[in-house]
């Protein structure tokens, strides 16, 4: 599978469109079927980093698991939005996608970041305050961050990067970790680095001001996920040939089964068919629209909050799947954290808000929908 080197998600070409309204009723099944069709999907796999230089932030990475490789790597989220709303426990970095979109300066670099709460009570009591319908203020176990920067910042050259290990970022940086001494040399493992030359703070200033940050995100422990790359590839390079739909719904259902799930989760695994192994699932399109496992656990657009800093509606970017626990050695046990889709909304204008790290929001589809 090929990486590309600034179009990691193979995105340069997309704009940002109109938000489409999401409908639940079951009349409407065939069409969405037929608007995921046309819609185009990147599909995300994870593989083991090629060389231990990979992820580091200058480079742009598309990850999962081990700590963030921060875009903007001093204006950090801090203080409650590192923290599961229910429970209080620090979040646990899950993934992030570098997602650029080059009709905006702003918005040459952008990469989003997904952090979870690793207990599974905590993710059944976030998709209960999902249908409150005022979501923006719900306790959320799941956290997703928007951060951007222009192509000309103090952070990173303007040139695309050469990928053979001798890529840097711009001028000499600080790393700040908890218990240790700040170091003068920026490593794979320093994934909070200043630009000496660009910070106002001193080395002490630094320390008391990034010093929970890091904390939160696991930043000096080993409560992190196992690492890997993710890597792109265009899903309409599979093979796209798949049985009936209403035949293959039909065949699942139950006496305990709704017919619309049935129908949902069918056309659901014949599309993750095409290439088992995705991990995530990235449309940034006018008709892109998340492939939903149940049709009674989807939002209207009601549930999607408008962006909290301009006011904007949210549109659907990507969707991360449960693939993803089995290459984090997540054991299928009775309270093990579990997930049908984590569907991401993002600001259809991608703002330029007043923080750093904009919150944005999410929708957890769970194999269990209650209200």
């Amino acid at each position: 599978m090929s990486k590309e080197l600034i179009t990691n998600m193979q995105i340069a070409s997309l704009n940002d469109e109109e938000y489409e309204e999401y409908d639940d009723d079951d009349d409407d099944d065939d069409e969405e079927e037929e608007d995921e069709e046309q819609a185009p999907v990147t599909l995300g796999f994870v593989e083991k980093p090629k060389h231990e230089w990979s992820l580091l932030r200058h480079l742009f990475p598309s990850k999962a698991g081990g700590t963030p490789a921060w875009l903007n790597p001093v204006n950090l989220p801090s203080g409650k939005a590192c923290l599961c709303d229910v429970c209080g426990e620090p979040l646990r970095f899950l993934l992030q996608a570098y997602a650029p979109l080059f009709e905006k300066e702003s918005t040459f670099h952008r990469t989003l970041f997904v952090f979870m709460c690793t207990s599974m009570s905590c993710l059944l009591q976030d998709q209960h305050e999902q249908w409150k319908h005022h979501p923006e203020k719900g306790s959320r176990s799941v956290k997703v961050f928007r951060c951007q920067l222009p192509r000309h910042n103090q952070f990173y050259s303007s040139e695309a990067p050469k990928n053979d290990g001798s890529d840097k970022p711009l001028g000499a940086a600080v790393g700040v970790v908890p218990g240790k001494e700040i170091k003068s040399v920026v490593t794979a493992k320093e994934h909070v680095t200043v630009p000496r030359r660009t910070s106002p703070f001193t080395g002490a200033q630094l320390i008391k001001r990034n010093v929970y940050v890091v904390k939160c995100y696991n930043a000096a422990s080993n409560a992190t996920w196992p690492e890997y790359e993710i890597v792109n590839e265009d899903e309409s390079e599979f093979d796209s040939e798949t049985s009936n739909v209403k035949a293959y719904g039909k065949a699942l259902r139950n006496d305990n089964e709704d017919e619309g799930d049935a129908k949902s989760w069918a056309y659901f695994t014949q599309r993750i068919a095409r290439a088992p192994e995705q991990v995530l699932r990235y449309s940034r399109h006018e008709t892109s629209k998340p492939l939903w496992p149940m049709l009674s656990g989807r939002p209207s657009k009601a549930d999607i909050p408008k962006c909290s800093s301009c006011g904007s509606n949210r549109a659907f970017e990507f969707q991360v799947l449960p693939q993803l626990l089995y290459y984090f050695d997540v054991k299928n046990e009775s309270n093990s954290l579990d997930w049908a889709t984590v569907a991401v909304f993002t600001c259809e204008a991608s703002c330029d808000g007043s923080l750093a790290y904009e919150e944005e929001f999410c929708w957890v589809q769970l194999t269990s929908q209650s209200r």
